[in-house]
């Protein structure tokens, strides 16, 4: 066969072979191709938000994470964060601490809550959190990192992954080196925040070192990639300059659930239209209802406001500060509800 016989076939066949690469699977969960997945995030990804998210096409969820100190002494509302639906599966459970022991022993109690898998949090960057050397803290102590991570592997029988940063600062950019010790420890994926603790959520996320973890030839375990995923097109170019196994989304589905419907029908070019203002606005209310009755009225409320403040649907509306207030101070579910009927009327 000629050379450029070759070349036609290598042209017809690259995109099949582009696409079962990015089959993935983390132990025995199939994900199928290019998934996407909600970040863990505190005060965020609780059961209803994150029934929400699976609804519209999330590939993967996890709980808010789980301080392993308070689950270990019993607290109360840290246990209610291990209550999960087979409805939202594969869901993850997340914790965060700095003790080894303490570590282990939430790990074996999570296992029990029955999750798909265990998340270890070597990210999180909040000085309430980091400062005391617990989520991206970790990225100060390597040794103490690795030697959780490999204890927890070793006592629970579920996959266990880790996510965390691409350092603590730009002078430590050690991720490329820590991914390799991160996966000899046992781990059967990695997520990786493409910016460094100092940088918080500021500034640009970096997405070069996590191609280059990735293009790694010594590494074997799928590689997610999380930051600044904020539309369906940059979730498809993460994966097509970057070759990620997987793409986390985390502040961008704020008030945004229907995102993961966005990017699945993109990168599998269904040609489905979007969503318009009222089918979102009917979510919005959908979740205010799931809050209040999840919880209570009050806190249900308090609950929603992170999402009515950052919904993207009332952009652009003329004259939609005083509205945005009156939103944002209402005081009951009816009155709310008022509200946000009042404006698709104007908008109808």
């Amino acid at each position: 066969m000629q050379d450029c016989e070759l070349t036609k076939l290598f042209a017809v066949f690259l995109p099949i072979i582009s696409i079962f690469a990015r089959e993935m699977k983390i132990g025995n969960i199939e994900f199928g191709n290019s998934p996407v997945f909600l970040a863990p995030m505190e005060d965020v990804t609780d059961i209803g938000f994150r029934l929400l998210c699976k609804r519209f096409g999330a590939s993967m969820v996890y709980t808010e994470f789980v301080s392993a100190e308070a689950l270990i002494r019993d607290v109360k509302s840290t246990i209610s964060k291990l209550t999960i639906s087979n409805t939202e599966r594969p869901v993850g459970i997340q914790i965060y601490g700095r003790d080894v022991e303490a570590m282990v022993e939430a790990a074996k109690i999570v296992e029990q809550a029955g999750p798909d898998l265990i998340d270890l949090n070597f990210g999180c960057p909040v000085k309430k959190v980091a400062g005391k050397g617990a989520g991206a803290g970790m990225l100060q102590n390597i040794p103490k990192m690795l030697e959780i991570t490999r204890k927890v592997v070793d006592a629970v029988k579920l996959p266990v992954t880790v996510k965390t940063r691409l350092g603590w600062n730009h002078e430590q950019l050690i991720i490329t080196t820590l991914a390799e010790q991160l996966q000899d420890c046992g781990i059967q994926a990695l997520t990786i925040h493409g910016r460094t603790r100092s940088q918080m959520y500021t500034g640009q996320a970096d997405w070069t070192l996590i191609g280059e973890v990735k293009r790694n030839p010594r590494i074997h375990i799928p590689i997610i990639g999380n930051g600044d995923i904020t539309s369906a097109e940059e979730a498809k170019r993460a994966f097509d300059e970057y070759g990620v196994d997987a793409v986390m989304i985390g502040r961008a589905t704020f008030g945004r659930p229907w995102i993961f419907k966005e990017v699945r029908d993109y990168l599998d070019q269904t040609g489905t239209k979007n969503l318009d203002f009222n089918a979102k606005l009917d979510i919005l209310e959908e979740l205010l209802r799931i809050n209040v009755e999840r919880i209570d009225e009050k806190r249900g409320i308090l609950h929603t406001r992170r999402h009515l403040a950052a919904t993207p649907i009332f952009k652009g509306i003329p004259d939609f500060r005083q509205t945005r207030i009156a939103m944002l101070r209402a005081e009951t579910m009816n009155d709310l509800l008022a509200i946000l009927e009042e404006t698709r009327a104007k908008l109808g």
